[in-house]
């Protein structure tokens, strides 16, 4: 066990993992899962946050196990390895409100940096702008990180916060296995408290217990790896380091080889699924996710991670994820196949605004 930690955090860590997720994110979609979604962290929030009611976009409910499974596998792992630390007191609020903002703009572009790799290696050229957008985005957080930029420094906590998020997973576990529902309203419709889908995209989804255990097999990896998708462009921008970028490179070979191999690849711009074709927009959302998703210190899974390890400013942006997903659909800022809502590019400017704000005005104060 020693020995195959040692491998994990060394240089083969991030590309290890990177080749696990690039296979078993579109064998989870051969098993039923989206079309070039088989673990998009973005999508799985939106659906988990359809599922507790937060919107009533009836084709995204669904609880996603992948998601339970980055954060038990995290946990597990952190406590084996002695990493578990709960720490927290980094400007929750505003990690928080980044999380809203990240999900905002991913939903613009319908992906996060997970789905954008692997709308790339199933064909889907849509993805290319999202992908130099995400680029651009984490270029710019770069840039505010030499200005001098952060959130400040998280103080250790009691050893009960870190285990609030697992134990909301497990409770998101219960949820998924029970579905609960009180009853019905007069047209016959579930009145709740847990929707899913019977159509679209939340419909679709592998058999449960094979899904739990992809998310937690990635959790222990990304746990002992450190990989993250957005880390790995910071550091490459930023000082030069290819060690998590690798991670990256290794995640889109293994997803295309895999998507070829499972007669998944369909190259092309058009009907391509859950996708729209608007470039700007495509490009415009990952801009703001990049940027929000650097200045908050990683990708999404990254957060999930972090929060099984006990990272409550973490578990906060997780959970700012969650609602501003909740958000995107109820004030129609999410995008859809047909193209941007109507009233998500507005939303993707003053998203861009406020993380600019944040951006030029957080400095980590120092005490005497």
């Amino acid at each position: 066990m020693s020995a195959f930690n040692r491998f994990l955090t060394s240089r083969w860590g991030p590309i290890i993992t990177g080749i696990a997720v690039g296979v078993l994110a579109p064998i989870l979609v051969k098993l039923g899962n989206p079309g070039n979604m088989g673990i998009c962290v973005a999508c799985f929030s939106r659906d988990i946050a359809g599922a507790l009611g937060l919107h009533r976009a009836t084709v995204v409910q669904y609880i996603r196990p992948e998601i339970i499974g980055f954060v038990l596998g995290a946990f597990v792992t952190a406590l084996l390895f002695r990493e578990f630390k709960p720490r927290t007191g980094s400007a929750p609020l505003v990690r928080f409100l980044l999380g809203m903002l990240a999900v905002i703009g991913a939903l613009v572009f319908l992906g996060c940096p997970w789905r954008a790799y692997l709308r790339l290696s199933g064909g889907d050229w849509n993805a290319i702008p999202g992908i130099l957008g995400l680029v651009g985005g984490v270029g710019l957080g770069v840039l505010f990180l030499r200005m001098g930029y952060s959130l400040g420094r998280s103080r250790p906590a009691p050893k009960a916060l870190g285990w609030v998020m697992p134990l909301l997973m497990v409770g998101l576990l219960v949820l998924l296995l029970v579905a609960p529902q009180f009853g019905r309203d007069a047209d016959g419709n579930p009145t709740g408290p847990i929707f899913f889908s019977t159509s679209g995209p939340g419909s679709q989804h592998a058999p449960r217990l094979i899904a739990l255990a992809v998310g937690l097999l990635i959790g222990f990896l990304a746990q002992r790896s450190r990989f993250c998708t957005v880390g790995a462009l910071r550091d490459l921008i930023m000082v030069r380091d290819a060690h998590l970028f690798n991670g990256i490179v290794a995640f889109i070979a293994a997803a295309f080889l895999t998507n070829l191999a499972l007669g998944q690849f369909n190259p092309g711009f058009a009907n391509q699924p859950v996708a729209h074709t608007n470039a700007l927009w495509n490009l415009g959302g990952m801009v703001l996710a990049g940027l929000a998703f650097t200045l908050a210190g990683g990708c999404p899974g990254r957060q999930f991670i972090l929060s099984g390890e006990g990272d409550g400013d973490a578990a906060l942006f997780a959970l700012g994820m969650i609602v501003g997903a909740g958000v995107a659909h109820t004030f129609t800022l999410a995008s859809s196949p047909k193209g941007p809502a109507a009233y998500g590019p507005a939303a993707v400017v003053l998203g861009l605004i406020i993380c600019v704000v944040i951006g030029l005005t957080f400095r980590e104060t120092r005490t005497a």
